[in-house]
This record gives C-alpha cells, sequence and structure tokens, in this order.
C-alpha cells in the first residue's frame, strides 16, 4: 500500500511521503524478482478513504472528488480482492490508484 505522494505534493510530512513514493518507485524491480517464484507484487495507492477521519471533511476537500465523496474501505477493497484473483494474474508490478479521481 502506498498513498500517491509521486502524484501530488506532501510537503508537512516529508517523511511519510518519502516512504510511500520508494514503495511504488520500488514496485517494478522487486517485482521482476519475486515473480521468479511464483510471487506476483503490486502496490495500490487507495487514497483518501473515509476510516472516520473524514466523517466531517470540509467541503473544499469533498470537492476534490469527481463524485463528491472521499473512498470508503470497500472501495480499495474491491481492486484488492481482483487483484489477488485469478482475474489479476496477469497484473504484475503495477502502482493501481484507486482513489476516486482525486484533485489534489
Amino acid at each position: 500500500m502506498t498513498s500517491g505522494q509521486q502524484l501530488g505534493p506532501m510537503s508537512d510530512n516529508l517523511a511519510y511521503a518519502v516512504s510511500k513514493a520508494a514503495l511504488a518507485g520500488a514496485t517494478s524491480s522487486v517485482a521482476v524478482d519475486l515473480a521468479a517464484s511464483g510471487i506476483l507484487l503490486n502496490t495500490v495507492n487507495p487514497g483518501p478513504v473515509n476510516t472516520g477521519y473524514l466523517d466531517n471533511a470540509p467541503e473544499e476537500l469533498l470537492q476534490a472528488f469527481p463524485a463528491g465523496r472521499p473512498g470508503e474501505p470497500d472501495d480499495p477493497a474491491r481492486l484488492i480482492a481482483w487483484l489477488v484473483s485469478d482475474d489479476g494474474a496477469w497484473v504484475v508490478g503495477q502502482v493501481l490508484n484507486t482513489e476516486g479521481g482525486f484533485q489534489r
């Protein structure tokens, strides 16, 4: 799991941004090594997902989503379930953004 730091700035928390961007950056290289052992690696950026901390999100934040809402836990979970299914078996070394069109 990453947080999409490679997609936009997060200057108020540089250490977090660097660590998450590093995961995305290493995905394709590590995936090549693991695939030889039958392990398929991908990284998912779920974007802002409301786990309670966005219950009272300001209108300005909600406007950053084309559908007018942040993600719910089931939104990225469906992508992850697909990735680990037989249908996702050809997806290797990708960073997938499932953030509802979030505009930074």
